[in-house]
């Protein structure tokens, strides 16, 4: 038994190590990719030398250079590693909780929410205020987290949370959101191109404050996800038996839902609506891994920012010197997987 621990362990940690050093590996390529072309290697040493406060003049690059991977291209990569690690973590959470495979971070309104709240900072900023997209991110996110406890207090049924009824409350409350952003649209006719822009989901001109503003958000859902994953495989086998094994079956399931919730509604505020990022990762990683969330979620996780790094380096370069939103390629890869898995129901019923 010890010995088959210690070999599922090592197989683990081999894991996250290649996963880690690919995410590395991409985030280097996509900070070398641009219009101003500079070398991966270059691009390696600059930050290595930067880590270590090592006088970057030995390397002799142009100011320009450092301008652009340090200002530019840095920030938004490593926004792109916390909204795809987030989003990724955070479906594999709901699927977990939820006990389907098809369930991602929207699915009761998250996104609905956000985009509520990014709608009304884009108007408030453009009459009333010049704060940049703080204000947009700012209310993206109250929106997003007050949705999260209309949606449980709505589904609540005496002291349990019955996740039919939490589903269903996550459908009517986006419905009514999406109603809501649809007559805000109409109303500010100037508006609708940005708003309409921030729902199809965009890292463009994201700096380090945003990667400040999500990233305590973020690594705090991350890591109470992380903590609860041992529940969370226990509730695999049912809510009854996970009672019978001790496990505070509400409070467990509370505690995942607004974490995983937290995560979504920091990625979102800061990236607009990128979706099927939580639905076709922590899917796929699965079919490697197994069901294990102790594996499953860090390895969600890496997948997660990795693909969306990618994503959104084939967002800025595949029609230079225009850009696409990262939503679109999202959805382009993301779209054919989800109806392979509506198949693949149909098929096993």
């Amino acid at each position: 038994m010890r010995n088959g621990l210690s070999s599922r362990g090592k197989k683990w940690a081999l894991t996250i190590l290649v996963l880690s050093l690919l995410l590395i590996l991409a985030a280097i390529i996509s900070a070398a990719v641009g219009p101003a072309n500079i070398a991966a290697v270059d691009v390696a040493k600059m930050i290595v030398h930067h880590l270590l406060g090592v006088d970057s003049k030995l390397g002799n690059w142009p100011l320009s250079h450092k301008m652009i991977v340090f200002q530019v291209r840095l920030p938004r990569i490593v926004l792109a590693v916390m909204v795809g690690g987030g989003l990724a973590m955070a479906g594999a959470t709901y699927q977990g909780l939820l006990q389907n495979s098809m369930a991602d971070p929207y699915i009761i309104g998250v996104s609905a929410g956000a985009s509520v709240g990014a709608t009304i900072g884009i108007l408030l900023r453009t009459k009333y205020f010049d704060f940049g997209l703080s204000i947009v991110t700012l209310l993206a996110f109250l929106g997003a987290v007050l949705t999260i406890f209309l949606v449980y207090n709505i589904a609540r049924v005496g002291g349990r949370v019955p996740i039919g009824t939490l589903l269903l409350a996550g459908v009517a409350v986006s419905s009514f959101f999406s109603a809501v952003v649809s007559f805000l649209m109409v109303v500010a006719n100037q508006s609708m191109p940005e708003i309409v822009y921030w729902m199809m989901g965009s890292l463009s001109g994201r700096s380090w404050n945003h990667v400040k503003a999500s990233l305590p958000y973020l690594a705090v859902g991350g890591l109470v996800v992380l903590f609860y994953s041992r529940e969370l495989n226990i509730l695999l086998v049912g809510e009854e038996t996970a009672q019978n094994l001790g496990v505070n079956v509400e409070r467990v399931k509370a505690i995942l839902l607004i974490a995983g919730s937290l995560m979504a509604a920091a990625a979102v505020s800061v990236s607009g609506v990128i979706g099927f990022v939580g639905l076709i990762i922590p899917h796929s990683v699965r079919i490697i891994t197994g069901p294990d969330h102790r594996i499953l979620l860090p390895a969600a996780g890496l997948v997660g920012a990795i693909f969306l790094v990618i994503a959104d380096t084939v967002a800025r370069t595949i029609l230079a010197p225009a850009e696409l939103p990262v939503g679109v390629i999202t959805a382009i890869a993301g779209a054919p997987f989800f109806i392979y898995l509506l198949r693949r129901q149909k098929q096993s019923r």
